[in-house]
Formats: structure tokens, sequence, C-alpha cells
């Protein structure tokens, strides 16, 4: 018998709902045909994006999986279509990473991950999310119309640094590791190779210290596990070919695509924020 799943109303069977099951509590979740559509769908599109820009594999992911998914499912997802994301693309790209300008990422980011999780039971996440939105939606525009001219050089490294840990405290906090870096990558000015290695490298080890995170916790249930599988390959297929488009597009595309997103992220965060 298929189950499917209503993003409102749960998994049905036969138009019923059952999250009063034994099944729905324990979060087993049987595939009907719109379920494993949805799951491949939503993994092209997120690793298309991802593998042309670098990252936004979530934003991408999650405007199909959340319609037909448990919550539950959505997280352990996003982080593993993500690391499989950034493995393929930095495996068609590994000799452009500039470790140099990646080691005060990672420093930071691995630093800022665990402050993020200790503090997730304490501030507001939907206030959070609300002021990032907006800060996301202010800067991609402002980037966006009235671009300036100069990049920042000042901070060297340490300001790297702080970047890195910005992302790696509100990724743990709330799932956001990417904007930080994202942002200050934009205002470096550097070129489109250089930020994609420092962008796919940072997220990359964010996303496998969430991933670790998830599994001690026993986030990755069976069900999740299936829905992986169903996930993974067509992944990795779109996260190769949009590796490839990237190598094909100018600085100036890429640099607007990478605000464009930005800017859908902060919108999406209010409007999650607004419904909530």
């Amino acid at each position: 018998m298929a189950l499917t799943v209503c993003a409102r109303n749960g998994p049905t069977v036969h138009g019923k709902a059952i999250w009063g099951s034994r099944a729905a509590k324990r979060g087993t979740l049987y595939m009907g045909t719109a379920s494993v559509l949805a799951i491949i769908a939503g993994s092209c599109a997120g690793a298309l994006v991802s593998g042309i820009s670098g990252f936004a594999f979530g934003l991408m992911a999650l405007c199909i999986w959340a319609w037909v998914l448990p919550p539950s499912f959505l997280a352990p997802m996003v982080v593993a279509g993500s690391i499989v994301t950034q493995l393929s693309a930095l495996a068609v790209a590994r000799h452009r990473v500039e470790w140099s300008r990646v080691m005060p990422f990672l420093t930071g980011g691995i630093l800022g991950v665990p402050l993020g999780v200790l503090l997730l039971g304490v501030m507001n996440i939907r206030l959070f999310k609300g002021v990032v939105g907006v800060l996301l939606v202010a800067y991609s525009s402002y980037f966006l119309l009235a671009a300036p001219k100069r990049a920042v050089c000042a901070g060297g490294r340490p300001a790297d640094g702080l970047a890195g840990f910005i992302g790696g405290f509100m990724g743990g906090l709330a799932g956001l590791n990417g904007p930080a870096p994202v942002l200050w990558c934009a205002v470096r000015g550097w070129s489109k190779d250089v930020q994609r290695g420092v962008l796919q490298t940072f997220l990359l080890t964010t996303h496998c210290i969430t991933f670790v995170c998830y599994a001690a916790t026993g986030k990755l249930t069976t069900p999740v596990l299936g829905a992986l599988a169903w996930m993974l390959p067509a992944v990795l297929i779109s996260a190769l070919a949009g590796a490839k488009v990237s190598e094909r597009i100018s600085e100036r595309s890429f640099k607007h695509l990478v605000l464009m997103l930005l800017f859908l992220s902060g919108v999406a965060l209010l409007v999650g924020v607004f419904l909530a």
C-alpha cells in the first residue's frame, strides 16, 4: 500500500490521514509516486543551481520538498544533498581552490557551529531569521541596483575568519551557514573561481559537521535514509551538469546570479517568518 505525504495534513492512504497510526508515530514513509517524483525534482533543481553558483541547494530544493515531505525529513536531506553537491563540484574544479583564502573561513566556521548549536534553545529563531531576511534583501537589492565599484580589502584574514565564524554560528543556530560567507566574498570582489572555491569548501566542511551531529542524535532514521537513496543519484548528475555550466558563464553573470539567489533567500526567510 503506497503512502504519500501532504504538507498540511500529513501522510494519507486513499485520502485518509494516518498521523495517529503506529507507522506515522514511528515516522515511517512508504514512497508513493508523487513523493518520489517530488524528491527527484527538488534534488535536480537544487543541485543544478548549487553546481552553478556554489550554494543555494536548500533554497531551490525546499521549494518542492516542503509541499510533500514531513518536516523531519527536510533538514537531513538538505544537508546530505549539499554535501554531495559540493563534493561533485569540487571534484571538477579542485585545482582552483586557493587554500590560503579558504582556511580562515574554515577555522571560523568550525568554531562557530558548536556555539550556534549551544544557543539553539535560547535565541528567538523566528526573530533571528526575520532580521537575516531583511539584511539579505536590503544588501542584494543595493548591489543589484547600485553596485559599488571598489572591493573591500580591509581586515585581511581575520575578517575572513570572522565571516566564517558568523556563517558557522548561523548554520548551527538556524541552518543558515551560507549567507555570511557569500556576502563577504561578494564584498571582497573576488573572481568567480575564487568565490566558488571558498564557498564550496566552507559549506562542505560545515555541512559534514552538521550531518555527523544528525547521525549522533538519531535524525537519520530508516525512512530518511530511504528518501536519500532516491535523492542522491539525481543530486550527483545535476551537480556535475551545473559545474559544467558554471565554467561557461561570465563573471558578470555569475555575480548577478549570486545576488539574485541571495535576494530570493531573504524573501523566502521573510515569507517563512510571516507564515509561521
